[in-house]
């Protein structure tokens, strides 16, 4: 069973140890939603995010990131 849209914690995680190098904090919501449909865990429906779950998606890897 791959990633939903409600697996914050995971597809945060999932985005530190893709993008390792990165800092979230320049990263722009349209980037990291398609980051997010390309990681190879994401099963999900592309259209269903929403900025309330990307904002939560962004805290998680923020936290990985410091």
């Amino acid at each position: 069973m791959g990633l939903k849209w409600t697996d914050s914690r995971e597809i945060g995680e999932a985005l530190y140890d893709q993008y390792p190098d990165t800092d979230p904090k320049t990263v722009r919501f349209t980037d990291m939603h398609q980051w997010i449909c390309d990681l190879e865990e994401f099963d999900d429906d592309p259209q269903a995010s929403n900025e309330k779950i990307l904002e939560a998606i962004l805290l998680v890897w923020l936290d990985e990131a410091e």
